[in-house]
Protein backbone atom coordinates (compact mmCIF):
# COMPACT_ATOMS: atom_id res chain seq x y z
CA UNK A 1 0.00 0.00 0.00
CA UNK A 2 1.37 3.43 -0.89
CA UNK A 3 1.55 6.18 1.69
CA UNK A 4 -0.78 9.13 1.05
CA UNK A 5 0.72 12.56 1.64
CA UNK A 6 -1.52 15.03 3.44
CA UNK A 7 -3.06 17.37 0.92
CA UNK A 8 -2.16 15.16 -2.05
CA UNK A 9 -5.62 15.59 -3.56
CA UNK A 10 -5.64 19.36 -2.94
CA UNK A 11 -2.23 19.66 -4.58
CA UNK A 12 -3.24 17.63 -7.62
CA UNK A 13 -6.40 19.68 -8.11
CA UNK A 14 -4.45 22.92 -7.62
CA UNK A 15 -1.76 21.78 -10.04
CA UNK A 16 -4.41 20.94 -12.63
CA UNK A 17 -6.09 24.31 -12.17
CA UNK A 18 -2.75 26.11 -12.52
CA UNK A 19 -1.79 24.22 -15.68
CA UNK A 20 -5.18 24.57 -17.39
CA UNK A 21 -5.44 28.23 -16.34
CA UNK A 22 -1.94 28.82 -17.69
CA UNK A 23 -2.61 27.16 -21.04
CA UNK A 24 -5.86 29.08 -21.47
CA UNK A 25 -4.07 32.31 -20.54
CA UNK A 26 -1.32 31.67 -23.09
CA UNK A 27 -3.89 30.83 -25.77
CA UNK A 28 -6.14 33.84 -25.19
CA UNK A 29 -3.24 36.26 -24.65
CA UNK A 30 -1.45 34.95 -27.71
CA UNK A 31 -4.53 35.42 -29.87
CA UNK A 32 -5.00 38.96 -28.56
CA UNK A 33 -1.34 39.89 -29.06
CA UNK A 34 -0.47 38.01 -32.23
CA UNK A 35 -3.84 37.30 -33.89
CA UNK A 36 -5.28 39.13 -36.82
CA UNK A 37 -7.28 42.34 -36.82
CA UNK A 38 -10.45 40.54 -35.75
CA UNK A 39 -8.70 39.10 -32.67
CA UNK A 40 -7.27 42.50 -31.74
CA UNK A 41 -10.65 44.17 -32.23
CA UNK A 42 -12.28 41.58 -29.96
CA UNK A 43 -10.13 42.62 -26.99
CA UNK A 44 -11.44 46.19 -27.16
CA UNK A 45 -9.65 48.68 -24.93
CA UNK A 46 -7.13 46.21 -23.58
CA UNK A 47 -4.33 47.81 -21.57
CA UNK A 48 -1.05 46.68 -23.17
CA UNK A 49 0.97 46.16 -19.97
CA UNK A 50 -1.85 44.05 -18.47
CA UNK A 51 -2.23 42.04 -21.66
CA UNK A 52 1.52 41.33 -21.89
CA UNK A 53 1.77 40.52 -18.18
CA UNK A 54 -1.12 38.06 -18.36
CA UNK A 55 0.25 36.38 -21.49
CA UNK A 56 3.75 35.96 -20.05
CA UNK A 57 2.48 34.90 -16.65
CA UNK A 58 0.63 32.02 -18.31
CA UNK A 59 3.99 30.30 -18.81
CA UNK A 60 4.78 30.73 -15.10
CA UNK A 61 1.34 29.28 -14.26
CA UNK A 62 2.17 26.10 -16.17
CA UNK A 63 5.61 25.79 -14.56
CA UNK A 64 4.15 26.37 -11.08
CA UNK A 65 1.45 23.80 -11.75
CA UNK A 66 3.98 21.18 -12.80
CA UNK A 67 6.06 21.98 -9.73
CA UNK A 68 3.02 21.64 -7.49
CA UNK A 69 2.14 18.30 -9.05
CA UNK A 70 5.70 17.09 -8.42
CA UNK A 71 5.68 18.60 -4.89
CA UNK A 72 8.82 20.63 -5.61
CA UNK A 73 9.53 23.26 -2.97
CA UNK A 74 10.33 26.02 -5.52
CA UNK A 75 6.70 25.80 -6.67
CA UNK A 76 5.74 27.43 -3.37
CA UNK A 77 7.92 30.46 -4.06
CA UNK A 78 6.86 30.64 -7.69
CA UNK A 79 3.17 30.53 -6.78
CA UNK A 80 3.69 33.24 -4.14
CA UNK A 81 5.59 35.34 -6.70
CA UNK A 82 2.78 34.92 -9.24
CA UNK A 83 0.24 36.00 -6.62
CA UNK A 84 2.31 39.03 -5.57
CA UNK A 85 3.04 40.10 -9.15
CA UNK A 86 -0.59 39.70 -10.18
CA UNK A 87 -1.73 41.74 -7.18
CA UNK A 88 0.81 44.45 -8.04
CA UNK A 89 -0.28 44.58 -11.69
CA UNK A 90 -3.90 44.76 -10.55
CA UNK A 91 -3.03 47.76 -8.34
CA UNK A 92 -1.19 49.49 -11.18
CA UNK A 93 -4.14 48.72 -13.46
CA UNK A 94 -6.42 50.30 -10.86
CA UNK A 95 -4.28 53.44 -10.87
CA UNK A 96 -4.46 53.47 -14.67
CA UNK A 97 -8.28 53.39 -14.45
CA UNK A 98 -8.38 55.99 -11.66
CA UNK A 99 -6.30 58.34 -13.83
CA UNK A 100 -8.87 58.07 -16.60
CA UNK A 101 -7.06 55.58 -18.83
CA UNK A 102 -9.05 53.54 -21.33
CA UNK A 103 -9.69 49.95 -20.30
CA UNK A 104 -11.94 47.00 -20.96
CA UNK A 105 -14.37 46.49 -18.02
CA UNK A 106 -14.09 42.69 -18.20
CA UNK A 107 -10.38 43.07 -17.40
CA UNK A 108 -11.32 44.26 -13.90
CA UNK A 109 -13.11 40.97 -13.22
CA UNK A 110 -10.34 38.96 -14.86
CA UNK A 111 -7.66 40.55 -12.68
CA UNK A 112 -9.71 39.98 -9.53
CA UNK A 113 -10.20 36.35 -10.58
CA UNK A 114 -6.49 35.85 -11.34
CA UNK A 115 -5.44 37.37 -8.04
CA UNK A 116 -7.96 35.30 -6.09
CA UNK A 117 -7.04 32.07 -7.83
CA UNK A 118 -3.35 32.58 -7.14
CA UNK A 119 -4.03 33.53 -3.52
CA UNK A 120 -5.69 30.13 -3.08
CA UNK A 121 -3.14 28.18 -5.16
CA UNK A 122 -0.19 29.70 -3.32
CA UNK A 123 -1.84 28.94 0.03
CA UNK A 124 -2.37 25.31 -0.97
CA UNK A 125 1.23 25.04 -2.19
CA UNK A 126 2.56 26.67 1.00
CA UNK A 127 0.45 24.41 3.19
CA UNK A 128 1.20 21.06 1.56
CA UNK A 129 4.64 21.27 0.01
CA UNK A 130 7.41 20.95 2.56
CA UNK A 131 10.90 22.32 1.91
CA UNK A 132 13.63 19.77 1.34
CA UNK A 133 15.58 18.86 4.46
CA UNK A 134 19.00 20.46 4.67
CA UNK A 135 21.88 18.04 4.59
Amino acid sequence: MTEQHPGNRALKISAGVAIVFGLLTILSGGQALFGGEAARAAVGNAVPFVLWFNFLSGFAYVIAGIGMFLRHAPAVWLSLAIFAATFLVMLIFGIHIWQGGAYEPRTVGAMILRTGVWAVLSLVARTYIRPAAKG
